[in-house]
C-alpha cells in the first residue's frame, strides 16, 4: 500500500514523521511525503527520506497513486479531486462542519473522522482529542503567562513580596486538567469548575480547588459522562452568578468547555468581564467554535478599556507543531494499523472504532447516517 503526507493548509502539524514513516516502511508499505510537510514541525524532507520515504514535489503528485491518505485537517474540494477513487482518507475531518463528504463519497473514498472516536479504554492510544487538548491546556498556561504582566508565582524579595496569581480554569476536561497541573507547577493558586461533578477528585488531586454549582440529582446524573452536556437555563443561571464572583477574583481564566456537535457554551458574559480587574487575562481554547467568552473574537487578541486580555488565538496545539506532530502521528499510526499490516489492508466493519469513525465509504455518507 502507498500512504501520502500531503502538506497541511493553515496549519503547522504534519501527519506523520519519521519515526511513524519508519514503522509503516517496516511493515512493507511505501510512504510519499508533500516536500517541506514537516518543515513546520522541525522535521526536513531529508528527515523523512532517511526514514524510507519518497519526497514529492507538490501535492497532487503526492495524492496521485496513494491508497492511503494521512491529514491534520480536512482535505480542501480541490484536493479531493486528486485523490485516487477508493482511497482511505484518516484524519481530523470537523465532521459536524465539513461540507466536503458528498465529494469525498463521489470517489468512493473511505474517510475516518478521528474526532468521532469512542471514548473507550482501548481507544486511548488512538484519540487524538486527547494528545492534542493536551498539548493545548498546557500552552493556554503558558499564553496566559505571557499576555499577562505580573508573575504566577508568590515571591518573597528584598524590596517586598508578590503574590501568586490567582487562576481559574473552566472546563476540567483534559485541557483543563493540565492547565490546572501547569498552572500549579508555576506557583499559581489554582480554582476550577465543570458541570460533571465527578471531575472534583480530579482537580483536587492536582492540587486545585473545585467550585461547585449546586445542582440536583437529575443534573448530575445527566452530566456524568466523558462529554459535558447542555445544561438548563436555571443551571446556567446559577453558574452565572458563581463565575462572576470567583472571576472577579481571578487573575487569569483559562476556558475550555466544548460540546460535540454544537457551539462553544457561553461562560463569560461581557457584564462579567467588565468586572474584572486591570491587567488579568481571558486565554479562550474554545474560541474556534464560537468562545467561551461573550467578547472572544476567533484569532484575535483584544485589550478592553477596563485592562483586561481577551486571547482568542486558535490551534493551540500547532504552536507546539513538533510534539504535538508527534504525538497526533503515533495517535494515527495505532488507529492505522487496526486495519494495516504486513498482509496488506482490511476494513473490519464490525470493529466498533472503525464504525465509530467512518464518515463515508463505499459512495455514501454515512456521518448522520448510523
Amino acid at each position: 500500500m502507498q500512504i501520502a503526507i500531503p502538506a497541511e493548509t493553515g496549519d503547522t502539524r504534519v501527519a506523520a514523521t519519521p519515526e511513524t514513516v519508519k514503522k509503516f516502511v517496516a511493515m512493507g508499505h511505501s510512504v510519499v511525503v508533500q516536500s517541506g510537510a514537516g518543515f513546520a514541525s522541525a522535521v526536513l524532507d531529508a528527515g523523512f527520506v532517511e526514514a524510507g520515504a519518497s519526497i514529492a514535489p507538490t501535492r497532487a503528485e503526492a495524492l496521485a497513486s496513494a491508497d492511503i491518505v494521512l491529514t491534520v485537517r480536512p482535505l480542501a474540494e480541490e484536493a479531493i479531486s486528486e485523490l485516487k477513487e477508493g482511497a482511505v482518507l484518516i484524519g481530523q475531518l470537523a465532521p459536524y462542519q465539513n461540507a466536503t463528504f458528498p465529494a469525498l463519497a463521489a470517489k468512493k473514498v473511505s474517510a475516518f473522522a478521528m474526532e468521532l472516536l469512542p471514548r473507550t479504554t482501548r481507544a486511548q492510544s488512538m484519540d487524538v482529542l486527547s494528545s492534542q487538548n493536551n498539548i493545548a491546556g498546557y500552552k493556554a498556561v503558558l499564553l496566559a503567562n505571557q499576555f499577562y504582566p505580573r508573575f504566577m508565582p508568590m515571591l518573597m524579595t528584598a524590596a517586598g513580596t508578590v503574590k501568586p496569581a490567582r487562576v481559574l480554569i473552566m472546563g476540567v476536561g483534559v485541557a483543563g486538567l493540565q492547565a490546572i497541573a501547569t498552572a500549579k507547577r508555576l506557583g499559581a493558586v489554582v480554582e476550577a469548575t465543570d458541570v460533571r461533578s465527578s471531575t472534583k477528585e480530579q482537580v483536587e488531586s492536582l492540587g486545585g480547588k473545585f467550585i461547585e454549582v449546586p445542582m440536583s440529582d437529575e443534573e448530575k446524573a445527566a452530566n456524568d459522562g466523558v462529554y459535558a452536556k447542555e445544561m438548563s437555563d436555571d443551571y446556567k443561571q446559577r453558574q452565572a452568578e458563581l463565575v462572576a464572583k470567583h472571576a472577579k477574583a481571578a487573575d487569569i481564566i483559562i476556558t475550555t468547555a466544548l460540546i460535540p456537535g454544537r457551539p462553544a457554551p457561553r461562560l463569560i458574559s461581557a457584564e462579567v468581564v467588565a468586572g474584572m480587574k486591570p491587567g488579568s487575562v481571558i486565554i479562550d481554547i474554545a474560541a474556534e467554535a464560537g468562545g467561551n467568552c461573550e467578547l472572544t473574537q476567533a484569532g484575535e487578541v483584544i485589550k478592553l478599556d477596563n485592562g483586561v486580555t481577551v486571547v482568542g488565538l486558535a490551534n493551540l496545539p500547532g504552536m507546539l507543531a513538533a510534539d504535538a506532530s508527534s504525538l497526533y502521528a503515533k495517535n494515527l499510526l495505532t488507529f492505522l494499523s487496526l486495519m494495516l499490516s504486513k498482509d496488506g489492508f482490511k476494513l473490519d466493519m464490525e470493529d466498533d472504532l472503525l464504525a465509530a469513525t467512518l464518515v463515508t465509504h463505499a459512495g455514501e455518507v454515512r456521518f448522520g447516517n448510523k
